[in-house]
């Protein structure tokens, strides 16, 4: 994977290098188009790789999250393991061990664990 970035990343540097006014100085000039295609083609990359995946993963989550119901076991972003016990609004009780139980937010839970 660091390998494809890296040879997508060494393309745009060579695109930018050749839209670049010193470059244009020995020819004809370039048109402004000309010089808009590597910041499209950076906010492309920038988008599947960055933006798209995050996107989908908060998607994800926010469904998880709205699905928890009581015995579902849990993990929580403070590495806490977890039983829900209780279901509300906005909170959930989890039994961490016998007869303790701890009151948190949903947005909490990071994953559901089996």
């Amino acid at each position: 994977m660091n390998n494809i970035i890296r040879s997508i990343f060494t393309s745009i540097a060579a695109l930018l290098a050749f839209s670049t006014p010193a470059f244009a100085e020995g020819g004809a000039s370039a048109s402004s188009f000309t010089q808009l295609i590597p910041l499209v083609l950076i906010m492309v990359i920038f988008w599947f790789l960055l933006i798209r995946p995050q996107q989908k993963r908060a998607k994800e989550h926010r469904s998880m999250v709205e699905g928890l119901k009581k015995g579902d076991k849990v993990l929580t972003n403070g590495g806490i393991f977890g039983t829900i016990t209780d279901v509300k609004d906005d909170f959930l009780k989890v039994e961490i061990a016998d007869n303790i139980r701890i009151k948190i937010q949903r947005d909490a839970v990071s994953s559901l664990s089996d």
